[in-house]
């Protein structure tokens, strides 16, 4: 089995992805009402939340974002390596 010594573990940048989101969604002539309406949230802070990086869209929910918008996941998720003082997007 091979041994890895050195890697930098990605993470999810939070507020960047975030802008992603909602970049994709005003791209795509949706406002945040239409996005509560599709993912059946009776309030759409959920979708407010994920726009300022408070929180991030479950697997599901990003599933979801990605036929939406017409992109794969890869290209909502923006990732960062901690430590390595840059962000990669997908």
């Amino acid at each position: 089995m091979r041994r890895i010594t050195n890697f930098t573990r990605p993470a999810v940048d939070m507020r960047a992805t975030g802008k992603r989101i909602k970049l994709l969604r005003l791209a795509g002539g949706l406002s945040v009402r239409d996005l509560q309406g599709v993912f059946g949230f009776e309030y759409p802070q959920a979708v407010y939340a994920w726009e300022c990086g408070r929180s991030l869209p479950t697997l599901d929910n990003l599933l979801v974002l990605s036929e939406l918008f017409g992109v794969a996941i890869d290209e909502i998720i923006v990732r960062k390596y901690p430590g390595a003082g840059e962000v990669l997007s997908a």
